[in-house]
């Protein structure tokens, strides 16, 4: 390009009263100059249509230019790694600090300073006297006699230190009822609740307020973290209360749960038959999917944005939308009394649980041991916090009348709470939605009359720039999803199982690499473009922008309160914009990515901080999500989510480093190298009682007979139930036990496979479960489970007929009934949810009793239209389960299961299962 044809006249005529113009034109000049390399020059070999070409895109006559912005020289490459350090400084020393932030602990001797306050100590105290109980499972002497007189003493010695102007009754209920769970019917018969309600004497008021937690443990458990730990802590916020002159405006309810694990049976049994029940306005649901560190409130409500109100009141906040609608989502392979109130009550309420630690969560390693003291403290803290607030809520006199919706809300760091209801939320999204493409809009325009490229020319680089932007979103997302497909290809899924840094290699790195290496190119191609570096980077900027804007309309009209996250990313990009435009920092390059960086910082520490938490919350929780699903591709999803957030306004930055591609392509060699060690030995996932694999393991004994009596299968065998991906770890160890056999190799002959399926979980996970046929016999208990066939009734006319049954035995049983030969059944005796739904047999019928033990009298009505009842209608089968009973097994088995590596845990017991028909 020739000097001369950057002087136009036009340019200087149209400014005659600029004394600078001259200068501003030979400044310019200077800074769009090319410079000329002998022997290669690539623009004295353009053609005059060209460069007019050129000159008509980038300059506008039209406008006074005053071309006062800096071209900077790139940083050296070798500062690159400051710019990194500064943001893992960031995340050591806020972040990861904050996560693992506790209160301190209280002792018994701290109490007379304190005498309002939460006791941790005397919380531990209580939960070291309960585990020592040992595991407390449905039907077990230690859940339904000793677990409930534990208890009922702890209320005995707080009632001895309560002021007189409060009242303490207790009330053991025992329950018997059926509901449906997800797809089978959940029955039970005579569970038990320990039910305790402290008021103020003479108090009238019929609005409680109920907090429940459960004392059952899932069998081999000791279940210190779930839920033993809540248990101590509703016990001693009792105390607190009940020893503190302060007001009672309503009646707390405390009800301790004996049926949770079964699954929630007792908070049925609570809601729908207590006489305390329908008194309950407002809820309180404690419960744990970990061990220690800090609860986390994940369900509000529903419809009830007033309770977050009182939760502000908490000393240690720690909420978040996302929780909420991850759990809704069915991501998280566990539920919670809490829907069970909301169902069938309609109590509205919070939902709380322990998170962290979730690899002992139901394991023999749930001790007390590795709960921490401290962890006491917070949730008493803000346990007592919430009972005394919620208590004492004029809201709960008519809550009716307070329901207007969901909330979004949201902790920082642990230090407040944000909360607001979804409407305003919506409004938020669309006003901080609609400012950004406004503001984007105009830092464009000063892009034009700042550089004298043409608002036409500006606006083509930017629709050039949101394109790379697009396809380098998808090329990370692509890339993440490469590794896992491939971590799971070569057999190493959940290699950052409990090496957790291992994915920032696998899939951080190249999430930053895809979203870098196209406008690294970009900018390298274009770096003799008019248009200087820094305005070239803040298109980038803006174009990341502009997708997470239209990200957000898309969230927003899906109802998706967690768009928040989404928001604030946009809102702290413009408030750096809006910076830079005010102070004109946004022509000078640096100043502008100072501006930047320091208006990330909040964001960055707040997503690093969510994204933390997740995944200490969900990689956990993989290992025990089955098999069907490759574990490593919900990881790569959620760390390009997060990578988006956290990171999108900032990897642009590391365009002013010279040797860019050099710093990008270390992103993919870093990848590499992570696989490299993902695939060896230092990936392996698992440890001895830190983090184990999981299996569930019935020995058990099947017999299932023919229509005319006869019996077509008789045998005993490991039914082997894996719980994670990596199921074929130890395959060599199961075949030499015997022959594994896929379960699902029999579902298509028998009803629900023929095997002893505990719930219907198992059945989902036919796929991947094992029936490995032994010749040693389980040693099984009585009593042994006994059907009966009563009587049979005709009905209204010869082709409907009644069946009656008793069925006796064990206290966890599993009933499977069939039709058979054109039957059609009419209606039972059970739930009749899957009748009335038009469900298709087989059905699945769960059924567990606490302290009565008689036997269960059912009826099935069924009728024939085209054969008659001389074939057989029905077809039973019985499953029991002695899941509490310690399993009796030959020397010879015993050492098969010994042989299993120490890193597995295996939840063992011993079971049957018997098919007839009639």
């Amino acid at each position: 390009m020739q000097l001369g044809s950057l002087r136009q006249r036009p340019i200087y005529r149209n400014a005659p009263h600029d004394p600078q113009g001259p200068t501003a034109l030979r400044r310019l000049s200077a800074a769009v100059r090319p410079k000329r390399s002998k022997g290669n020059n690539k623009f004295a070999s353009q053609t005059e249509t060209e460069r007019e070409r050129e000159r008509d895109e980038c300059f506008n006559s039209k406008y006074h230019i005053d071309v006062d912005f800096e071209v900077p020289k790139k940083l050296q490459w070798y500062y690159a790694p400051a710019f990194f350090g500064f943001w893992f400084i960031i995340y050591l020393s806020l972040v990861n600090t904050q996560i693992n932030h506790m209160p301190k602990p209280l002792a018994r001797t701290d109490e007379a300073a304190h005498p309002r306050d939460f006791i941790a100590q005397r919380a531990e105290d209580t939960l070291i006297e309960l585990t020592r109980i040992g595991p407390r499972v449905v039907g077990s002497v230690a859940n339904e006699v000793t677990t409930v007189q534990f208890i009922r003493d702890e209320v005995d010695k707080v009632q001895a230190q309560a002021l007189d102007r409060f009242e303490i009754e207790i009330d053991v209920q025992q329950a018997s009822g059926a509901y449906m769970h997800w797809v089978m019917v959940n029955m039970y018969q005579g569970i038990q609740n320990v039910v305790v309600k402290l008021s103020e004497k003479g108090n009238t008021n019929e609005n409680y307020l109920l907090i429940n937690s459960h004392y059952d443990s899932v069998p081999g458990s000791p279940g210190a973290g779930d839920d033993g730990s809540m248990v101590a802590t509703m016990l001693e916020v009792m105390r607190v209360i009940a020893k503190t002159d302060e007001p009672l405006a309503h009646p707390i309810v405390f009800l301790f749960n004996g049926a949770e694990e079964n699954p929630l049976q007792a908070s049925h049994a609570f809601i729908t038959q207590h006489k305390w029940a329908k008194n309950c306005k407002a809820l309180i649901n404690l419960d744990s999917a970990g061990s220690g560190g800090r609860e986390i409130l994940f369900q509000s409500g529903p419809n009830h944005p007033w309770l977050m109100k009182y939760y502000r009141k908490v000393p240690h906040p720690f909420a978040n939308t996302l929780a909420e609608e991850i759990f809704h989502a069915g991501l998280i392979p566990s539920d919670t009394d809490f829907r069970i109130f909301r169902d069938y009550g309609g109590v509205p309420g919070l939902d709380m649980a322990y998170i962290f630690n979730g690899y002992v969560y139901h394991t023999k390693f749930d001790r007390v041991n590795v709960f921490p003291r401290a962890s006491f403290q917070h949730t008493g803290d803000n346990l007592l916090a919430l009972a005394r607030a919620l208590a004492n809520a004029p809201e709960l006199d008519d809550t009716a009348a307070h329901a207007e919706g969901h909330n979004v809300f949201y902790d920082f760091l642990g230090w407040f709470i944000i909360f607001y209801t979804a409407t305003t939320n919506i409004i938020i999204n669309m006003i901080v939605g609609a400012i950004a493409l406004l503001a984007i809009g105009i830092s464009v325009y000063f892009m034009s009359v700042r550089s004298g490229c043409s608002i036409q020319g500006v606006l083509v680089r930017f629709g050039i720039v949101l394109g790379i932007q697009l396809v380098s979103l998808g090329l990370a997302l692509g890339l993440a999803l490469l590794v896992a497909v491939f971590m799971d290809g070569v057999n190493r899924s959940l290699s950052w199982f409990t090496q957790m840094w291992l994915i920032i290699g696998l899939y951080v790195f190249p999430i930053i690499f895809g979203m870098s290496i196209l406008p690294a190119f970009y900018l390298e191609k274009t770096k003799k473009d008019p248009l200087s570096l820094g305005f070239r980077v803040q298109l980038f900027m803006h174009s990341h922008c502009v997708c997470l804007v239209l990200l957000i309309i898309v969230l927003t009209a899906l109802s998706i309160r967690s768009a928040y996250f989404i928001m604030l990313c946009v809102l702290f990009d413009i408030v750096a914009l809006v910076v830079n435009l005010v102070t004109k920092w946004h022509r000078k390059a640096y100043w502008f990515a100072i501006a930047v960086m320091v208006c990330q910082i909040l964001p960055f520490t707040y997503f690093t901080y969510i994204c933390t938490v997740a995944l200490k919350t969900l990689i956990p929780m993989r290992g025990r999500s089955g098999g069907t699903a490759n574990p490593d591709i919900s990881i790569a999803l959620m760390m390009w989510l997060f990578s988006v957030m956290f990171a999108g306004f900032i990897v642009p930055l590391i365009m002013f480093f010279r040797k860019t591609r050099t710093i990008v392509l270390c992103f993919l060699a870093g990848t590499i190298l992570f696989i490299i060690i993902a695939v060896t030995d230092a990936g392996f996932p698992y440890k001895p009682k830190t983090s184990v694999q999981r299996y569930a393991m019935i020995h058990a004994h099947r017999i299932l007979h023919n229509a005319d009596g006869s019996t077509r299968i008789d045998e005993s065998g490991l039914y082997v139930y894996p719980q994670d991906r990596r199921f074929n770890i130890a395959e060599d160890e199961i075949k030499t036990i015997g022959n594994p056999h896929k379960v699902s190799e029999f579902c298509d002959e028998e009803m629900f496979c023929g095997m002893p399926l505990y719930n219907h979980r198992w059945h989902s996970a036919r796929e991947y479960s094992l029936w490995v046929p032994v010749k040693e016999q389980p040693a099984i208990p009585a009593p042994y489970p006994s059907l009966i066939l009563q009587e049979t009734t005709e009905l209204d006319n010869s082709m409907q007929r009644r069946f009656n049954f008793s069925l006796a035995g064990p206290d966890h049983m599993t009933i499977f009934v069939n039709v058979k030969n054109s039957a059609k059944l009419l209606d039972w005796s059970f739930n009749e949810t899957l009748i009335n739904n038009n469900e298709p047999p087989p059905y699945f019928v769960y059924f567990s009793y606490g302290l009565d033990n008689s036997a269960l009298e059912f009826t099935i009505d069924v009728e024939k239209s085209t054969s008659t009842f001389d074939t057989p209608t029905l077809e039973i089968g019985i499953g029991g389960h002695w899941v509490h009973h310690e399993i009796q097994r030959s020397q010879g088995l015993g050492a098969h299961l010994d042989s299993f590596p120490s890193y597995a845990y295996i939840q063992a017991w011993v079971g049957t299962y018997e098919s007839w028909y009639f």
